[in-house]
């Protein structure tokens, strides 16, 4: 055999073996990189746009997915039961920082680990969740961002009472399970009598009471309908905005989702913002910082959303003095 044939032979083998490895190195380069696990409740498809904002928070402390960190992400496609298992998944493959979206989501993974850091989103009061023990700073691993999306319960009411003028009873949407549901439906009653409105509070915690529920609004002659801001209703805001206008009920939710499927008004806190703001601090504890050095933030923007081609289906006219306030008009 010349010597030549051998040597061909030889860097044939090298090269093939070096082809084989590449896949090997690249994959070791990714798992020196940080592993950031994103847990939510929601299905992908639902949360494209909250999933971009995250990104593009992370991507402000200078962390790009798949560049210099790995997002691995885990969907519950709304069915709450498998966010442990998720949870667990997601500690499982070593993740840096778990980030939660709802606050079911965000219960989940605490009851799963008290050492690695967890960033939550939601709109609603991390205390009385038992998520922290205060809004000025965060004790063991968690911190995040909430909004005060369930605080403006009674100014949805306003905004309907604004919209509908002759109006003489509306219904609130409530989840007889939200722990917090009968402390806003209190504010909400008060705010009936002083707007001179009859209110009538109806239960919904499962997809069949959602129908139940509608059909009692039109049964008592209801003018509105307004959705309270509990994490179910969020997670439904398209099953709630083609009910209301099969029933041709004029409703406002606190999210944006829902004017967006067809739904007339949402009022509430900018959640796509809430998202870039979690995303941010997730960046912050990547490069070093400890929850209890992050306080738990309150998204301050507040959204107004109206959707013209409902109202006309509706046979409403949006007043001047509402429109000056919206911020999105969806036509």
């Amino acid at each position: 055999m010349t010597r030549a044939p051998m040597q061909r032979r030889k860097f044939i083998t090298l090269l093939g073996g070096a082809a084989a490895a590449w896949p090997l190195a690249a994959r070791a380069q990714q798992l020196r990189m940080p592993i950031v696990g994103y847990l939510s409740g929601r299905s992908a498809g639902a949360a494209v746009n909250l999933a971009a904002g995250f990104r593009r928070g992370l991507s402000d402390t200078g962390y790009t997915d798949r560049r210099n960190v790995v997002i691995e992400y885990r969907w519950a496609d709304d069915q709450d039961d498998q966010l442990p298992a998720l949870a667990a998944d997601l500690v499982g493959h070593q993740v840096a920082v778990i980030f939660t979206d709802g606050a079911p989501v965000a219960r989940a993974a605490k009851a799963i680990t008290s050492s690695i850091p967890i960033v939550f989103r939601s709109a609603f009061d991390p205390v009385g969740l038992g998520l922290a023990a205060s809004r000025d700073g965060s004790t063991g691993n968690v911190t995040g961002v909430t909004s005060p999306t369930d605080e403006l319960g009674p100014k949805r009411l306003e905004i309907m009472r604004e919209l509908l003028p002759s109006a003489t009873a509306v219904a609130v949407l409530m989840n007889p399970a939200d722990a917090g549901g009968p402390v806003r439906a209190k504010e909400l009653e008060a705010m009936s009598r002083a707007l001179g409105l009859q209110l009538h509070i109806l239960q919904a915690g499962t997809d069949p009471d959602l129908e139940t529920a509608l059909a009692a609004a039109v049964q008592r002659r209801t003018d509105a309908l307004v959705i309270d801001a509990d994490e179910y209703f969020i997670s439904r805001v398209e099953r709630l905005a083609a009910l209301t206008m099969h029933r041709q009920m004029p409703a406002i939710h606190s999210t944006r989702g829902f004017a967006f499927a067809g739904g007339l008004i949402s009022y509430g806190g900018d959640i796509v913002d809430q998202f870039v703001l979690a995303g941010r601090y997730v960046g912050r504890i990547l490069k070093g910082e400890k929850p209890t050095d992050l306080p738990v933030q309150q998204a301050r923007r507040i959204e107004l959303i109206f959707n013209m081609k409902t109202a006309r289906t509706l046979g409403i006219t949006l007043p001047i003095t509402l429109f000056r306030r919206v911020d999105e008009l969806i036509e």
